[in-house]
């Protein structure tokens, strides 16, 4: 009799330590699901954010790259159909292309291999980088500006230059633009550091 008591107080002990680690292994796994789906939740929630910029030199390039990196998100290059030069962008030479279309606003129209990001409508947010020609914005993100709408979507411009300021430029891109809301934007020397930029954006 006291074998058989035994042997049923074994087995309920048995069955009693099985219930638990399996309970406990489901406790983790639904902890870590549900983990994941609030990570990807709030992935989701979060705000879309573009780098369009363009680069005449590579000076505008780089400060955009390091813009894009310091937010994690993605970016997307202006390039004319037609290149420009080191001729061409040759500005101590009234015959170049860039004193050309600087002497003569017609010829600024410059038209662009792409001038609308894909799933242009799901960015929120929309930094413009591009190199000041003459205390304004080059002309070449002018076919950008017209092309898209940017109702609903916040627009943060910088430039580039050697020594001049934005100065109008910003203003002037958001009047071309008719929508959007344009904020202040910021100037950065060709050689424009990681923690200037981050702290520009923090």
């Amino acid at each position: 009799m006291k074998k058989i008591i035994c042997i049923f107080l074994s087995l309920i002990c048995v069955f009693s330590v099985a219930a638990c680690c399996g309970n406990t292994a489901d406790d983790r796994l639904s902890s870590s699901s549900s983990s994941t789906e609030s990570s990807k939740s709030e992935t989701a929630s979060g705000e879309k954010t573009l780098v369009v910029y363009y680069s005449a030199t590579g000076s505008t390039k780089a400060v955009a790259e390091k813009i894009a990196k310091n937010l994690n998100t993605d970016t997307f290059e202006l390039v004319p159909e037609k290149p420009y030069t080191s001729a061409d962008l040759n500005w101590n030479d009234e015959n170049s292309r860039v004193s050309s279309e600087h002497s003569d606003e017609s010829k600024r129209e410059v038209a662009l291999v792409k001038s609308t990001p894909d799933n242009w409508e799901q960015y929120d947010t929309v930094y413009v980088g591009y190199p000041i020609w003459w205390g304004i914005a080059a002309w070449p993100v002018n076919g950008f500006v017209k092309a898209n709408d940017f109702t609903g979507k916040t627009v943060i411009p910088f430039c580039t230059s050697a020594s001049s300021g934005m100065g109008e430029s910003g203003k002037q891109l958001s009047a071309m633009a008719g929508n959007g809301d344009w904020k202040e934007g910021e100037r950065f020397s060709s050689s424009a550091t990681e923690s200037e930029i981050s702290a520009w954006l923090s």
